[in-house]
């Protein structure tokens, strides 16, 4: 589990951080580092640590069909046991913790928020919340176990999002609308999958500027 501090005084908030298919690697640490610049004390367990601890992939075309190969091993009570570990090092009280989850790590963040009462959860671009395909989706879609959430929810995604198609975003919407939960959805125009991080092509400043002041404004307020 990788741990952020502030780097004077003490953390004024706590978060956690889901990890993308690539593992606890240098572009998430350094997103976890800049949390923890803004007044945060970050965790980010290493959901990968049963089948291969440690791991760092990388965002090429082997990198992800590994990251895809150990996506599908994961188990959902596990992952949500591996937040719940992270928000015990963090304090041990959900309601006073927030989560940021990136594209899986999204999807973990969205079940997390359902199963462990987080405070607020921001969720980029998140797939497969809405059908079958992956394990963690299983045996009933992560989307069905929204009327559980019980805490702020941000959800942003790209409309060129390969991953995360406009029926999706749809389809979250209306289950979030329906539960009652508070939320914002925001959809980036013009904006792939995977925008927030630098580093790959992928990566947009503007949309990722915006994002940006957006979970910060979550996770303080």
């Amino acid at each position: 589990m990788y741990i952020a501090r502030p780097p004077t005084g003490a953390a004024r908030h706590r978060v956690v951080v889901g990890h993308q298919l690539f593992g606890v690697d240098a572009p998430v640490r350094a997103f976890a580092d800049r949390l923890a610049a803004a007044g945060c004390l970050v965790a980010v367990p290493d959901l990968y640590h049963r089948t291969a601890p440690g791991i760092e992939l990388a965002q090429d075309d082997a990198g992800r069909a590994r990251g895809f190969e150990l996506l599908h091993a994961l188990d959902r009570d596990e992952v949500v046991r591996d937040v719940a570990g992270a928000v015990d090092v963090l304090g041990g009280d959900p309601a006073r913790v927030s989560m940021v989850g990136l594209s899986m790590g999204g999807h973990v963040a969205y079940l997390a928020a359902a199963r462990l009462g987080l405070a607020a959860t921001a969720v980029l671009y998140p797939g497969w919340l809405t059908g079958p395909q992956i394990a963690l989706s299983r045996p009933a879609p992560t989307v069905t176990l929204t009327p559980a959430i019980t805490g702020r929810l941000l959800f942003l995604v790209g409309a060129d999002d390969h991953v995360v198609p406009a029926a999706d975003v749809a389809t979250v919407g209306a289950a979030l609308r329906d539960a009652g939960v508070r939320h914002e959805i925001v959809v980036y125009p013009g904006t792939p999958h995977a925008f927030l991080l630098p580093g790959p092509p992928t990566f947009r400043p503007d949309p990722a500027t915006d994002a940006w002041r957006r979970i910060v404004e979550l996770i303080t307020s």
